[in-house]
């Protein structure tokens, strides 16, 4: 990843942009260094909140006019909050790309939050929230992040409480953009086949005008996973049909030299491939499960590991003997050479599909800005793959995958 561009406008926001061939679909969108992590306690759930009440009206659209505007030339307009970023994106033809822009800055930055429109929407997410919590797997991970974090923000559930929801007003959306949202923080990312400086220009058009705004940085760190962490085990009765279960600790963060290497034996024990050692082992080998996964996700001060499965009643303690079998072999047996070689051939190969997909490649290039100040090269990234060795493995795995650091979360049907 070489051929991007950045410009940044005075006022502090920075544009990225990466031209493509053969499409005619343009993607873009504002990633905002800011998610539910920067909420104070009466602001449980509100980053995720305003994500919503950004398509709710603006000074000059209503909400009709918000949804309508790219549905009606064949476009998408979506968004997604995280612990730590807020995205406003869209896809659509490259024709319309001055229409995404001038909506997209409409929606970040000149939301009105009507009275009306946030009693509607407090309904709607109180309705997402008996959603998840019917979905297990879904409540499994959140209650989890509760359990590796306790009371760190990091462990609170990203859409807030029934109590916290129920209490927001309009001040407390424009408290929160006023505490928190800065515009050295703010990336727009666009991919298509459009020339860098038209971009500019129309980005300049919309945006280059916007007042300069910053915001004193005040994210709670986590700090290291080994200072602040404390390993549990919690079994809790359902009414479920399945057993579900989340084994996993706190790990690596962000710039740690580890995160690749960690990300390769993740990858190996439990990432996407059919072949992954715990889909073959409780899966293809026994028949225990339906889905088995693990995921490691990295902040700037901190990371999750976390391995899923569900399985019947009666061989739940058998899929978790055979989850820690797993685990034991990754911290006491070296990869041989060839294992070794082709799980770094499975991490490249995955890497390389997946910058195949624009969308996923515009959002990535907004978040590596944000986070790391840059791109990570993919043939940067494979030669960090290509100089892991067995050994770093191995240590890696006493490190993180060790019986004495690991927490574990039951849903045991009743």
């Amino acid at each position: 990843m070489t051929d991007y561009n950045i410009h940044q406008f005075p006022n502090g926001i920075r544009l990225i942009h990466k031209q493509v061939s053969n499409t005619k679909i343009a993607h873009c969108g504002f990633v905002l260094d800011l998610g539910s992590r920067d909420e104070q306690p009466h602001q449980l759930g509100l980053a995720h909140f305003w994500e919503h009440m950004a398509f709710k009206g603006t000074k000059k659209r209503k909400s009709y006019h918000i949804l309508s505007l790219l549905d009606a030339v064949g476009g998408e307009l979506n968004a997604y909050t995280s612990k730590d970023k807020i995205c406003f994106h869209a896809s659509l033809l490259e024709t319309h790309f001055e229409k995404a822009l001038d909506l997209l800055t409409d929606i970040t930055f000149f939301s009105t939050f009507p009275d009306k429109e946030i009693k509607k929407e407090k309904s709607v997410i109180l309705e997402e929230m008996s959603m998840y919590a019917d979905d297990h797997a879904e409540a499994m991970q959140d209650q989890f992040d509760e359990l590796l974090f306790k009371d760190h923000i990091l462990g609170k559930n990203i859409l807030g409480t029934i109590d916290s929801v129920s209490r927001f007003t309009r001040a407390d959306f424009l408290e929160f953009i006023d505490q928190n949202l800065s515009n050295d923080r703010i990336i727009f990312s666009s991919v298509s086949t459009l020339p860098f400086h038209k971009v500019v220009a129309l980005a300049q058009k919309y945006m280059g005008n916007l007042p300069e705004k910053s915001a004193p940085f005040q994210r709670q760190s986590f700090k290291t996973y080994n200072e602040n962490y404390q390993p549990t085990y919690l079994k809790i009765s359902k009414t479920t049909t399945q057993a579900h279960c989340t084994v996993g600790s706190v790990a690596y963060p962000l710039h740690d030299q580890k995160r690749v290497p960690f990300f390769l034996l993740n990858n190996l024990l439990g990432g996407t491939g059919m072949n992954s050692r715990l889909n073959m082992t409780l899966r293809e080998k026994y028949g225990l499960v339906y889905t088995v996964e693990s995921n490691y996700q990295t902040f700037a001060d901190t990371g999750l590991f976390a391995i899923y499965f569900g399985t019947e009643k009666n061989t739940l303690e058998k899929s978790l003997q055979l989850v820690h079998k797993e685990l034991n072999q990754l911290r006491e047996k070296k990869l041989g050479v060839l294992q070794l070689h082709k799980a770094k051939q499975q991490l490249m190969g995955q890497l390389a599909m997946a910058e195949e997909s624009n969308l996923g490649l515009m959002l990535m290039l907004g978040k590596s800005i944000l986070d790391l100040d840059r791109v990570e090269n993919l043939n940067e990234i494979f030669t960090q793959i290509q100089q892991v060795t067995a050994e770093h493995l191995c240590e890696i795995a006493n490190e993180v995958l060790a019986p004495s650091v690991l927490s574990t979360l039951i849903y045991l049907p009743e």
